[in-house]
Parts: C-alpha cells; structure tokens; sequence
C-alpha cells in the first residue's frame, strides 16, 4: 500500500483533535473562569533511505540525506491560565482574583481548585458553590447578618444591620508550580497532580498572589477570533488530508488499471 494513505490518515485524526479542542473552548465562552486549551502536535518516524553526511563510491559526501515522514500524531493539549476579562455583578458573593491563584473547595472530601468565583450560601451558611463545594478554609455566615464584605487581602467579615461585626475570617488562595498541569475533572474546578506540584497557600495581594475582587466574576479567557480562526485552518488542514487520500486512492487504481 502506499505511504501516504496512512500519513494523511493520521493528519485527519490529529485535525479531528484540533478541532474537538476548539469546540470545546468555544462552547465554554461564556463559563466563569473557564480556561482555553490547545491541541499540541509531533511528527511521527522518518523512513531513512540516505543518511546526510554519507560518503559515496566516488568520495564524495551527500550534503543532505533521504527521509520520508510516517504523519503527525496529537502529543498534548495545554490549557492557558491567562487571566479572563472581569465582569461587574454586583453580588456580595462573587468574588475574582485578579493575578495568580485558586480558590480551594472541598469536593466531596477531596482538595479542589476553581478560579470561578461564583458562590452563594448553604442553608447553613456555608459559602459555596454552584455545585454546593465548600469554599475552604471554611467560613459560616450567621444567620442574622445581612452583609457580607471581602477584601482585597482575603479578610472576610459578616456584619448585622447595624454594622457590628458578627464573624470574620480569611480567604486564603492557593498557586502551583506548574497550573498546566493540573487535572480538570469538570464542574470549572481542578484537582492536582503530580506534575502540577504541591498547592502553595498565601494571602491575597502577597508574594505574587493575585487580589479578590468582591462583586465580580471572571470571564472565560477564550478569544473568539483567535478560535474562529483556528476552526477554519483546522478544517482546511483535514480537508487537505483527505484530498491526500483521494489522490493517493486514484494513483492506486491507475496502478491497478495497468494490468487492463
């Protein structure tokens, strides 16, 4: 069989990739801290028929060799943890970081992390979020305050109508050597890894911590333009692959057609 019927082939699988991944950052445009990601790619092995360098019959040396390609195979998908456009709400309980840092909830007894900031409060006061994970450490509203004010700095207070302090506490924020790494596992949080690296908790606004916003979310980081574009290329690249194969499928039947 020829080549490039299996080198075009792995072009299409890679572009199916490219744009499932596209898809995907396009379809969460609109989801709070939601983070882009990109399909990363290699090539596969070379068949090596001539070594550059190689010295002929003659004595002299081939300046460059023969190597043909086997395709291209999806290698990674990195998600970008660029800081997304802020949006004013107006409610006491949505709460941005502006800069570097997770929030931690606990999922279920497990440590997660979450750059959306949209929470709200249980029935027992908890500051949670949509999906009722506690924002960790934990702070409990009581029940006859009527406000809720969050600092810069992380410093949380609970206060009645008369203004009197009824509770206080801290909102710490989390870092990781490597963000990238993390896992996402859905519902706009993350898990660790091992390559993401230990979580580092800090305060707000402190050895490069970024600061809480109170009243506002942040926006998806997703650029419609930049996806728009690459959805485009990355047909265009699968419809090229598939004209390989067209082509590759009628210099067979020619092939074949010789015995006619």
């Amino acid at each position: 069989m020829m080549r490039s019927l299996w080198t075009a082939a792995t072009g299409m699988v890679a572009q199916q990739m490219n744009i499932d991944v596209r898809a995907n950052n396009l379809a969460n445009v609109n989801t709070y801290g939601f983070k882009k990601s990109r399909a990363e790619f290699e090539d596969l092995m070379y068949e090596t028929m001539r070594i550059a360098g190689t010295v002929t019959a003659g004595g002299n040396q081939l300046p460059t060799g023969m190597q043909v390609g086997m395709g291209v195979k999806p290698v990674t998908v990195h998600k970008f943890f660029t800081q997304g456009d802020f949006e004013n709400t107006g409610n006491t309980l949505d709460i941005a970081i502006e800069g570097d840092g997770f929030f931690q909830v606990d999922m279920n007894g497990t440590d997660a992390y979450t750059r959306a900031g949209a929470f709200s409060l249980d029935s027992d006061g908890r500051i949670v979020n949509a999906n009722g994970y506690a924002l960790q450490p934990e702070f409990l509203v009581p029940p006859e305050a009527v406000n809720v004010v969050i600092a810069e700095d992380g410093t949380i207070s609970a206060v009645d109508s008369e203004g009197n302090e009824l509770a206080a506490g801290n909102i710490t924020t989390y870092t990781f050597i490597n963000p990238a790494g993390l896992n996402a596992v859905g519902r706009n949080v993350y898990v660790q890894t091992d390559a993401s690296g230990d979580p580092v908790e800090g305060t707000p606004g402190e050895d490069n911590f970024g600061t809480l916003s109170q009243g506002f979310l942040e926006s998806s980081n997703v650029e419609l333009v930049d996806e728009m574009v690459g959805l485009i290329t990355g047909q265009r690249a699968y419809e090229m692959n598939s004209k390989a194969i067209s082509t590759s499928d009628s210099m067979l039947q020619t092939a074949i057609n010789l015995k006619r």
